[in-house]
């Protein structure tokens, strides 16, 4: 299934655009323009003129131009006869935001609503669903105002989900903590377009390096293990699953319309196709912080580099804990390492270069391990309050981090000045956490999945 116009198309229709700023319609077609999208835009508004001096149209067949794709936002009462008239247009390609369907028990005209797009050979994502955009093209039709949720920048990430406040709270969430998006795709009751056919088709996008899924249910399970495996053989895939109890499964029901079926099945099915599967929400941007940004390690030999005693203690506990392995160093390095640093330092796993600790105490550290073959990982603890530390620790960082020797991960809590060494450092690519656990919990995944992918 093509679905490229839904992200790239030269022209949009937006039917149902209100006057009125706060209806659904109106606010896709102002975060389109205001986005930046360098596409024609056309409106439909049978009782008005004009909206925000751009011309309305009585109906997408009074449009003379070509219209490659068309957002549906009307009362759900309308949504057939419009589908019509996509129809008569020409329009292959329809996104249908509209809303009171199957999830609230209207299954006859949802039944009527797929047996139209089957007809007309129509690609439709919805309905009752958020949106979709694309991070790069600008091609924005989610229906929440820029003011309320952030756009990211473009980015190798794009995110499936099946719940519209859901996906939008992470991204909105992992934006504003500086995560990069390709493309976002709420995709409601995927009444003919469904998770695995979106999985499909992000495992072939280009811009797409890891694909974030949250499910509530699942609508073909074959279908889904095949696509599902066949994706992450190429591509790493994140996901959660909604509805693991039994009151989340009856919530639902009441939601998408979807049966949210047994946790334990859906785990393990997870599990057979190689699928990383997140317990929060938060787990989900760790992980896929962590795949976006770090290439495959050779091995699960991590070596602790840090500048405080008990975070080095508590990442070691994690290690083990997660199922990966302390390196041994050479004697190589080691004999190098005690030439250079300070007595006191701590010359082993973790290696601490203690509270004095200088951005070339930490270059001769990584420059050394970076050589050494007994080491897979670098776990990089940078506690920045010690007064030593200056901000181009920052550059010393992405430079290695840069040549692709091995993995290399950061783990800084504090105030605002370890926010911003931080952000700069997600900025230029290397994946950084606030606690040693959530770090190691992490890198397990990405070694498990590129173990397993072998």
């Amino acid at each position: 299934m093509n679905l490229d116009k839904f992200f790239k198309a030269k022209s949009v229709g937006i039917i149902g655009v209100s006057k009125d700023p706060q209806k659904i319609g109106h606010v896709i077609f102002k975060t389109l323009v205001d986005g930046g999208y360098k596409g024609k835009v056309f409106i439909v508004n049978p009782n008005a003129k004009d909206i925000l001096g751009k011309t309305c149209y009585p109906s997408i067949t009074n449009i003379k131009e070509k219209i490659e794709f068309a957002v549906v936002a009307v009362p759900f009462r309308l949504v057939l006869k419009v589908i019509d008239d996509c129809a008569r247009k020409k329009i292959k390609d329809i996104l249908i935001v509209s809303a009171g369907f199957k999830e609230i028990g209207n299954k006859k005209l949802e039944a009527q609503l797929k047996e139209k797009i089957e007809k007309h050979k129509m690609r439709m994502i919805g309905p009752n669903c958020l949106g979709v955009l694309d991070a790069r093209t600008k091609q924005d039709t989610v229906f929440l105002p820029r003011n309320r949720m952030m756009r990211p920048k473009p980015g190798g990430i794009s995110f499936i989900s099946q719940s519209g406040a859901v996906g939008s709270a992470i991204l909105d969430y992992s934006t504003k903590q500086g995560q990069k998006f390709a493309k976002f795709i709420s995709y409601g009751n995927a009444t003919t377009t469904d998770e695995s056919d979106l999985l499909e088709y992000l495992g072939k996008d280009k811009d797409t390096n890891v694909i974030c899924l949250y499910l509530e249910g699942i609508k073909d399970g074959k279908k889904f293990l095949e696509t599902a495996k066949k994706v992450a053989k190429k591509k790493p895939i994140i996901v959660i699953k909604g509805g693991v109890t039994k009151a989340g499964a009856k919530a639902s029901l009441s939601h998408t319309g979807s049966l949210a079926g047994k946790a334990e099945v859906y785990h393990g099915a997870f599990r057979q196709a190689n699928l990383i599967i997140a317990n929060s929400v938060e787990e989900m941007f760790n992980y896929a912080r962590i795949f976006e940004n770090c290439f495959p390690p050779k091995g699960d030999r991590v070596q602790i580099i840090t500048d405080g005693g008990g975070y080095g203690i508590m990442t070691a506990d994690s290690i083990q804990k997660h199922g990966l392995a302390m390196a041994e160093m050479s004697r190589r390095t080691k004999s190098n390492l005690v030439k250079k640093l300070p007595k006191n330092a701590i010359v082993g796993n973790p290696i601490d270069v203690i509270g004095d600790a200088t951005t070339e105490r930490y270059s001769i550290v990584l420059n050394e391990c970076l050589l050494d073959k007994n080491i897979d990982i670098l776990a990089v603890i940078l506690l920045a309050q010690v007064p030593r530390l200056t901000p181009d620790v920052v550059d010393v960082i992405t430079e290695l981090n840069d040549k692709k020797k091995k993995p290399i991960i950061v783990i800084m809590t504090g105030g605002d000045f370890s926010d911003l060494i931080k952000r700069s450092l997600e900025e230029k690519g290397v994946p950084c956490f606030t606690f040693p656990d959530n770090a190691i919990k992490s890198l397990a995944q990405l070694v498990k999945y590129h173990k397993v992918k072998k």
